[in-house]
Order: C-alpha cells, then sequence, then structure tokens
C-alpha cells in the first residue's frame, strides 16, 4: 500500500446552508491534522423550465457561474484555515445521485462530512442521506452539528 492510498480524503458538499461553514472548517482543519485532503462538491440542479431552450441554457449557465464563484470564495477560506490545497467539482443533477457517483468514481473519498442544522429542519442532505444515500453508501459519515462553535470544532479536529 502506496502512502497515496493511506491519504484521507474528505468529501463536503458545498451548499448554501449556514452550517457548510462549519463543515468547511472541521473537514479542512482534520484533513490538515492528518496529512488528508479535502475535495468539495457543489452541485446545481437541473434548471426546470420547458418552454425555450434557450432560457434553461441562460438559466444553467448562470448557475454554474455561480458555482465557481462560491467554490472560488471557499476555497480561499480552506486556504485560509489550514492552508492546504482543494479538489473542487460542479456536478448538475439530483444531490443524493451526484453524491453517491461521486463516491462510485473516486476511491480515495474516506469520510463524507455533512452539516445539520440543530434548531429546525435538518437540511435537505440529512434527510437524503437518511432517505436515500445510507442504502447507498458503504462508509461512514459525519455530521457536524450547525450550533458548533470554532473553539468546539478546532479542539475536535
Amino acid at each position: 500500500m502506496s502512502e497515496q492510498d493511506n491519504k484521507w480524503k474528505f468529501l463536503i458538499i458545498a451548499d448554501d446552508t449556514p452550517e457548510f461553514i462549519k463543515v468547511l472548517r472541521l473537514a479542512s482543519k482534520r484533513a490538515e491534522k492528518v496529512g488528508g485532503s479535502v475535495l468539495m462538491l457543489r452541485i446545481v440542479l437541473p434548471a426546470d423550465f420547458q418552454h425555450w431552450t434557450s432560457v434553461k441554457d441562460i438559466m444553467e449557465e448562470e448557475s454554474r457561474i455561480d458555482a465557481e464563484e462560491k467554490l472560488e470564495f471557499y476555497t480561499q477560506e480552506i486556504k485560509r484555515i489550514s492552508g492546504l490545497d482543494v479538489e473542487t467539482v460542479i456536478r448538475k443533477g439530483k444531490p443524493e445521485e451526484v453524491i453517491a457517483e461521486i463516491i462510485a468514481e473516486d476511491h480515495d473519498i474516506h469520510l463524507l462530512v455533512l452539516g445539520a442544522d440543530v434548531e429546525g429542519d435538518p437540511g435537505p442532505l440529512i434527510r437524503s442521506f437518511r432517505e436515500v444515500l445510507l442504502n447507498v453508501l458503504h462508509m461512514p459519515v459525519l455530521v457536524v452539528p450547525g450550533n458548533m462553535t470554532d473553539e468546539e470544532i478546532d479542539k475536535f479536529a
């Protein structure tokens, strides 16, 4: 087994939830500590506009540009927190299907890290995990409560 085979890769899903910043912090600090890496996935939902193809194409292109800008911001944040470079991927589709595809394609992924809102609805990814992904994935999943402080995350990482 090579050194690369032992390198932990943390998969995080860059979404617009407030708890994602907690996920980003924990995964990047933990990857730094264990000599691992971070794969940041941004999922773009398919445009649901069926009347004019050109409008649908414009909407999807705008979503892709937005995804690239957010990934760049988050990449800089991870670099600031941990000094790590980040692998980024943008995919279009249903979140649970895209996550399962990425994990099936990249055998270096060791851990899926998700965030959960502890105040109300835990969020769409946690629901998908419970309803779909739990049956498909055969790997550990770390759920980061959205109410963790930076200090608590740093102690854990």
